[in-house]
């Protein structure tokens, strides 16, 4: 019939799919789609071949991104709360994991009890240096900065730090920056959760 055929290749059931039609044409795919089976047949046409153009040309997301999102929101409401905001030093390669005592020892800079591949609680932050306890189960992904120097000291368990291809072996009480534009990523070499103070410091 040429009054579906014409509707079809109106452009009006694209819109309708991507949530784009006015009310009134709305209204009218309602109608169309109710009397002619072969309209509400091309709507599923539609969906699909937009379900599979957006599985085709999907984003992974950046595994980083939700564990420190979440550490974000978590300090900021802490010190919503009336936590004081407090200031931990800058690690260099005489720093000791006995200088961050104050915050170790406090009940709730505490991994889960289920603890996630990654997770952190961050402890210290200025706009020019962000200060995280962060716990990793297995690996931490491979990652380049381009705009902060980020700075480990290793609390518990080891890690291999792949920067660029070499392997550096840390174990608790080990520092190590990691220089701009440098590839790398984190693999946990000990039975338990590797815990590190990870530092983010403005390049």
């Amino acid at each position: 019939m040429q009054l579906i055929k014409d509707f079809i290749e109106s452009g009006i059931l694209e819109l309708f799919v991507m949530g784009n039609a006015t009310p009134e044409q709305e209204a009218e795919v309602a109608l169309m789609k109710k009397n002619y089976p072969e309209i509400a047949a091309e709507i599923y046409s539609i969906e699909n071949s937009l379900n599979d153009y957006a599985l085709q040309n999907a984003v992974r997301p950046d595994p980083l991104v939700k564990p420190f999102l979440l550490a974000t929101i978590d300090y900021s409401e802490r010190i919503k709360n009336g936590e004081a905001v407090t200031f931990p030093p800058e690690i260099n390669e005489h720093t000791t994991v006995e200088e961050f005592t104050p915050w170790l020892e406090r009940e709730d800079i505490k991994a889960p009890y289920e603890l996630p591949d990654l997770f952190a609680k961050i402890i210290g932050y200025t706009p020019a240096m962000t200060t995280s306890v962060v716990w990793i189960k297995q690996m931490a992904p491979q990652e380049t900065h381009y705009d902060e120097i980020e700075k480990f000291l290793i609390l518990e368990g080891t890690c291999d730090i792949i920067i660029e291809g070499e392997v550096r072996q840390l174990s608790a009480g080990d520092t190590l920056s990691i220089p701009l534009y440098k590839s790398h990523h984190v693999k946990v070499t000990s039975a338990i959760p590797c815990k590190v103070i990870l530092q983010r410091i403005a390049a």
